[in-house]
């Protein structure tokens, strides 16, 4: 398992190379192509599993970075790579943690449950983690017909649930419609904690064969770097993914036991009276 600071460099080049700026998950993905971390290392749990060790200490290492503005990132999640990040090398790199120890006189505290201060605003450890608590908690074939509620409410019809042992996984079929066109899609449903690996995709995928080249796999979890990378694997049928954050927004959308209120705000202009 790399620590922190050995993920630095591999951060700061993951940006580059992919344009400036990515998300979270984009970032992890390169980082991991680039560090060539195998699966078992990237399934590895950080305490209570919430997040993946690699992603705990990569969080780690865009702390330290945007500490020194090497890196920064926007209220919707997206991370960008600064000027003078990009003229950083990777021995000034190496460098950072020291540099960043001596602004304070004391460790870094984390603010939330062991998240880097840079990232106490974000909203992993919220509301996201509560849905995400309760969804793990389900009875299997609960998850599955909650998977095909979400699948109605989104446009899908003929939504069935199929149950059947030894159908590779396959968990129920829909019929999405298009204007004038429709697809049959196989979706398949995991209740996990942890991650769900490349491994899982191809068998998925395999199951699909002859049957259709439409597949939709839903998770509680995450999906690893490598996962992500075969679900759109050249040649082979793509796999569309929906991890835990983003069924959780799925849920929160469709208003399927997330409710949000808005509040309203009332601001008086006196000199919108002085014409009177």
């Amino acid at each position: 398992m790399p620590a922190y600071d050995r993920m630095m460099w591999p951060t700061l080049q993951a940006l580059r190379e992919i344009g400036g700026s990515a998300s979270k998950q984009e970032v992890l993905a390169r980082v991991t192509q680039i560090m060539r971390l195998p699966e078992e290392i990237q399934n590895v749990p950080h305490n209570d599993g919430s997040q993946t060790e690699v992603e705990y200490r990569l969080s780690w290492a865009r702390y330290y970075l945007r500490k020194v503005d090497a890196i920064g990132d926007s209220e919707r999640g997206v991370w960008t790579v600064t000027p003078k990040g990009r003229n950083l090398t990777e021995e000034e790199v190496a460098k950072i943690p020291a540099q960043v120890k001596k602004m304070f006189p004391k460790k870094p505290v984390a603010a939330k449950q062991g998240q880097p201060e840079s990232e106490a605003g974000e909203d992993d450890e919220s509301w996201q983690e509560q849905l995400l608590s309760i969804l793990q908690s389900l009875a299997p074939a609960s998850f599955e017909r909650l998977s095909q509620r979400i699948l109605r409410e989104s446009g899908f019809v003929k939504v069935e649930v199929t149950g059947k042992s030894g159908d590779g996984g396959i968990d129920g079929i829909g019929v999405l419609r298009l204007n004038l066109l429709s697809f049959q899609v196989f979706f398949q449903c995991k209740r996990y904690r942890g991650s769900v690996g490349s491994a899982d995709i191809r068998n998925f995928r395999g199951a699909m064969v002859g049957r259709t080249d439409k597949g939709l796999l839903i998770t509680t979890g995450r999906f690893t770097p490598d996962a992500q990378i075969e679900s759109t694997r050249d040649g082979a049928p793509p796999i569309d993914l929906i991890d835990g954050l983003r069924l959780c927004e799925l849920l929160k959308d469709l208003q399927l036991g997330v409710e949000t209120k808005k509040i309203e705000q009332v601001t008086i202009r006196p000199e919108a009276f002085n014409e009177f």
